[in-house]
């Protein structure tokens, strides 16, 4: 297929297009390149493919003609960065996510993917959630990917297959590394300090998934017959692999030789916490086989660190979180309030791009 994938040089975008590509689709990214300087190595392994730099906000019915698919990454992409300016959120996660559904639906797009998320359960206790469970999202993001799945899912016609993928927390390694999510967040503490570090009680349970098997369950939804999964909702990992964070925190102790857990002065309980079930996947789409487990990413994660090499000013400063990269990009004037590029800043990235 012609694919659009959007949000293709984030995190899980810079892994998900090789994948892509390897199954033999053609791909196309949209990305306006907010973490352009925010790259994990020497950034040899970021696939280039043909791209339209451009803000969700500004997609147009032309950029989407001719594609048989949208897969949907972008967002403003944790609960920190959403708690912002949670209008702009809205904007952002929500309002242009259902914008760019209804043009890709007029362009004659078949097949949308939203990239959603586990978050939308939010507090939801102890109890096994399946897609049926009743959403109680408790931050701006968790908002925003309710609502798009609920306006969305109102296109859906025999023309038009939307999907709605809800994603545990992400873990690995990526081109566009991430530390503000639970386990790389550990595993970089573990080997920058020798501390297992929790910022909370680590009583919180989360589903997590790893990079890898999130882009296996997309393609394998894109694969699928449409009246499978034309407004399917599908919760995103494996359902083993449901931890406490001080779980997560003795695997990672586990792994990183001397390492030991240590706990936050005054660290509380997180209010989100819920614990997923994925049996529907597996069950409607048996071709996805997720590969990864906690353990294995925490010892991923550890080679990559011994191999490249981190600091605690690396993953806890702006290069590798998003809202702090965010606030910095804002404070050095090359973004607006609004987070859109200065005129300045436009200039100089075209100067940048013609000169390569």
């Amino acid at each position: 297929m012609r694919v659009l994938l959007t949000g293709h040089r984030g995190y899980i975008g810079t892994v998900m297009t090789p994948m892509l590509l390897d199954a033999g689709h053609e791909v196309v990214g949209l990305d306006t390149e907010l973490y352009e300087t925010c790259t994990f190595g020497d950034g040899q392994d970021i696939v280039d493919v043909p791209s339209i730099r451009k803000d969700i906000r500004d997609v147009t019915a032309e950029d989407l003609a001719g594609y048989e698919a949208v897969i949907h990454l972008a967002a403003l992409s944790n609960d920190p960065l959403g708690d912002l300016n949670p209008s702009l959120t809205d904007e952002i996660n929500h309002a242009a996510s259902v914008r760019l559904a209804r043009l890709a639906k007029e362009a004659g797009v078949e097949r949308f993917i939203f990239s959603s998320s586990c978050s939308n359960y939010g507090a939801a206790g102890e109890d096994w959630l399946t897609e049926n469970s009743p959403l109680n999202p408790v931050t701006p993001y968790g908002e925003s990917k309710v609502a798009v799945e609920q306006a969305v899912s109102a296109l859906a016609d025999e023309a038009f297959c939307p999907t709605f993928p809800r994603s545990g927390t992400a873990y690995g390694v990526s081109p566009r590394l991430r530390f503000d999510l639970v386990l790389n967040n550990l595993t970089a503490w573990a080997y920058t300090t020798g501390q297992v570090f929790l910022k909370s009680d680590g009583r919180a349970l989360r589903p997590i998934v790893h990079i890898e098997d999130i882009s296996r369950a997309f393609l394998a939804i894109l694969h699928a017959p449409k009246d499978v999964v034309r407004n399917g909702v599908f919760n995103i990992g494996t359902t083993t692999e449901n931890y406490r964070v001080s779980e997560l925190a003795e695997i990672v102790a586990s792994v990183v030789p001397g390492s030991r857990i240590e706990y936050a002065d005054g660290a509380g309980p997180d209010k989100r916490n819920y614990r997923v079930d994925c049996n529907r996947l597996a069950r409607t789409l048996p071709d996805y086989k997720p590969q990864w487990t906690a353990r294995r990413g925490a010892e991923e994660l550890y080679e990559a660190f011994q191999r490249i090499g981190i600091t605690v000013d690396d993953f806890e400063g702006p290069r590798f979180k998003r809202i702090a990269h965010v606030k910095l990009l804002m404070e050095e004037g090359r973004l607006t309030d609004r987070l859109r590029w200065t005129k300045a800043q436009e200039v100089a990235g075209a100067a940048s791009r013609a000169s390569e």
